[in-house]
């Protein structure tokens, strides 16, 4: 195509270049070199707006790119103007900087990260920078940008590249190639990642993390080195493929490396920043080895096509809140659910002897659970603000939750959130033979544990409430709450109020407790509690050596349990008030709590109650309220676990279909342990 230019028109004013959506003619006739660095810049984009067009389609792009490139070729002025210019841009910015760096964030907090996106979203940015990064992310900033640059062949990008083509004089020795602009920042760039690199393998935290032999063998020393190896061979002339296999070997090296941390997750820790930072390095193993490509191999620029466009793609998601978000919490699963996988063991029963233990653990747990219920109602008598009522119920209720955990009995619904990361560790194998049959036999096993531990919870609390509302009324003249206080908890727990919304709420908040509880036990693990305990001098002196080495031992068992019931308790209790300060009417309905209130409501309304609707409405409330407490939780959880193990979507869908098919022809092995489970626990262990 040869496109015809019309008749010379009076060139629009620069600064408005970008929001008139201009033709071709207007855009060759607005190109000047020589205009000032905004100006050069506002025509950049109003170019790539063009080329973009209205309807994001990327084929068509890819011919504007092709219709601009003939209409340079057919007017030879333009064509040396637009070199001029792009020459004049280069030399404006530091290209080396962006492509090493851009796409990294730039902050290891995730607070300030997010601040600093929502600038980007809510504060325009301007063309008038020397920033390469900045300007890229204005210029490149529509949605299918990516799409069209990896889309352009290689005739197209071979004709692309001789308009922009520029040779710089090379400052080392004569007898070197010599280099391109683009080569030259390629080089640049390579060098930037490969010391950042090092400088990370270097650093105290990681180093520390790391296996003894990898720590003794150090393949970050090398790693410079290494790198002017290739540069060396390349610049001298040759092809630098021998030193390239050896630079891509030492950097496996480095990412096995710094991949050994996780190895040592349990003894020493992890935190948000080492993840992060472990995670930066991985990313730029990654973006050196794309430098080297596009400088060593890419004779038909495919390899700095794809470079650019993956740049792009890297330029939406850093503006993104979103992404951001799914990052962190990416980051969060990576530490939590590894913490909570070892935890969750204990709640899963996999024969007819743990089952039974489990109900007889899940009644220890309703038998106090009757006495959080009495306690309940006892600062329901008091007449408290609702925030006091809401903080001394947290009391009861962590005090409570962290007595049944010290008498190694259960609570149902703490469990689902501690089992889930267990279940999805499964899942690291999941290509192995019989790897999806074995996960799913994990799943029946752990709905079975459900199921034991909320009957067991539920079927004592109801009766010993009762049973204790009418030793009251025996011995003092009253039951536990009067029949107008049993009216209204009725009333809060049928099925067809809000009861349903409240549990799957309690569902969120038992979730987040568990996360709270991983949180904590990974914190006293980084910073060394235990060992702090077990040596510290002052301790030992005010504990006594026995003591302390007791204590120490106590913690490290216990600190996740203890901090995810005391938040759990303290959430029960003071959100809800909370919420209501803001004017949010929002609940919570704890299957076993509820169990107890209405076993309570029923003591005092006494057999009349059975003709009621209102009781039997409640009634058919309570095993919903069991499986929105157990379901959600568990869901959250499985969620972050199956991010923190990157389960990919197609291996989901795969594991949704064999639980249907499990559930279809063998809905049994769901409640109700079968004799085979025990033979097949045996051939496992």
């Amino acid at each position: 195509m040869n496109p015809l230019l019309p008749p010379p028109v009076p060139l629009p004013d620069p600064g408005t270049v970008a929001a008139m959506h201009p033709d071709m003619a207007v855009l060759l006739q607005a190109l000047d070199p020589s205009a000032a660095l905004v100006q050069r810049h506002l025509w950049l984009m109003a170019l790539l707006q063009w080329i973009r067009g209205p309807r994001l389609d990327v084929w068509t792009s890819v011919l504007r790119v092709e219709y601009f490139l003939d209409a340079l070729d057919a007017h030879p002025e333009k064509r040396l103007q637009m070199q001029d210019w792009w020459h004049m841009l280069i030399a404006d910015l530091d290209i080396a900087s962006f492509l090493s760096d851009y796409g990294f964030a730039t902050r290891n907090a995730f607070i300030t990260e997010l601040m600093d996106r929502l600038h980007y979203k809510l504060l325009p940015g301007t063309p008038e920078t020397c920033d390469s990064s900045e300007l890229f992310a204005l210029v490149l900033s529509g949605a299918g940008d990516a799409q069209w640059i990896a889309a352009l062949p290689a005739p197209l990008l071979a004709r692309l590249a001789r308009l922009l083509t520029r040779s710089v004089a090379t400052p080392i020795a004569s007898t070197l190639r010599p280099l391109t602009c683009w080569q030259n920042a390629l080089l640049e760039a390579s060098t930037f990642c490969t010391s950042q690199i090092r400088a990370a393998g270097f650093s105290p935290d990681l180093r520390l993390r790391m296996s003894t032999t990898t720590r003794e063998n150090n393949p970050f020393h090398p790693l410079i080195m290494c790198f002017e190896t290739v540069r060396d061979a390349w610049l001298l002339g040759g092809d630098g493929v021998a030193e390239m296999a050896l630079f891509r070997a030492q950097l496996e090296l480095c990412r096995q490396a710094a991949a050994s941390v996780y190895i040592h997750l349990d003894e020493h820790g992890i935190s948000m920043d080492m993840v992060f930072r472990l995670r930066q390095m991985r990313e730029r193993v990654l973006r050196t080895r794309s430098l080297l490509d596009c400088l060593l191999n890419d004779a038909n620029y495919q390899h700095s096509a794809t470079l650019i466009s993956q740049m792009a793609g890297l330029g939406q998601q850093q503006r993104s809140i979103r992404a951001l978000l799914q990052a962190s919490s990416s980051m969060l699963a990576a530490k939590v659910a590894e913490r909570s996988s070892e935890t969750g063991e204990h709640y899963i029963t996999r024969t007819r002897a743990e089952y039974v233990a489990m109900l007889r653990d899940a009644a220890g747990g309703g038998a106090l659970t009757v006495l959080t219920t009495a306690a309940k109602f006892g600062v329901m008598t008091l007449g408290l603000s609702a925030f006091w009522f809401g903080y001394w119920s947290g009391v009861v209720y962590a005090v409570s939750f962290v007595v049944i955990q010290l008498l190694h009995f259960t609570l149902a619904t703490k469990q689902p959130a501690m089992t889930a990361p267990a279940m999805a560790a499964k899942l690291q194998d999941l290509k192995q033979p019989r790897a999806l049959e074995l996960f799913v036999d994990e799943v029946t096993h752990l709905v079975r544990s459900q199921v034991a531990a909320v009957i067991g919870n539920v079927v004592v609390v109801f009766p010993l409430v009762v049973a204790l509302s009418l030793l009251l009324q025996l011995l003092w003249g009253s039951p536990l709450i009067d029949a107008e206080h049993a009216v209204q908890v009725l009333q809060s727990l049928t099925v067809f109020g809000p009861s349903l919304l409240f549990a799957a709420f309690t569902g969120v908040l038992l979730f987040i407790s568990s996360l709270i509880g991983g949180w904590v036990e990974n914190w006293f693990v980084l910073h060394r509690l235990e060992s702090a305990l077990r040596y510290n001098p002052r301790i030992g002196r005010w504990l006594g050596a026995a003591r302390a080495m007791r204590w120490a031992h106590f913690m490290r068992r216990q600190i996740s349990g203890l901090a995810s019931n005391i938040s759990l308790g303290f959430m029960l209790g003071l959100v809800p008030a909370i919420l209501s300060f803001v004017g949010v009417a929002l609940d919570v309905r704890h299957v076993t709590l509820a169990s107890g209130q209405l076993g309570a409501a029923a003591a005092s309304l006494g057999w009349d109650v059975l003709h009621q609707q209102a009781w039997w409405w409640a009634v058919a409330s309570i095993p919903l309220i069991a499986m929105l407490n157990v379901g959600v939780s568990f869901y959250l959880a499985f969620r972050v676990a199956l991010r923190a193990h990157s389960v990919s979507s197609e291996d989901r869908q795969q594991i949704y279909r064999a639980l249907n098919q499990r559930l279809r022809y063998a809905p049994s092995s769901f409640f109700i342990p079968r004799t085979s489970d025990a033979v097949q626990r045996c051939q496992n262990d």
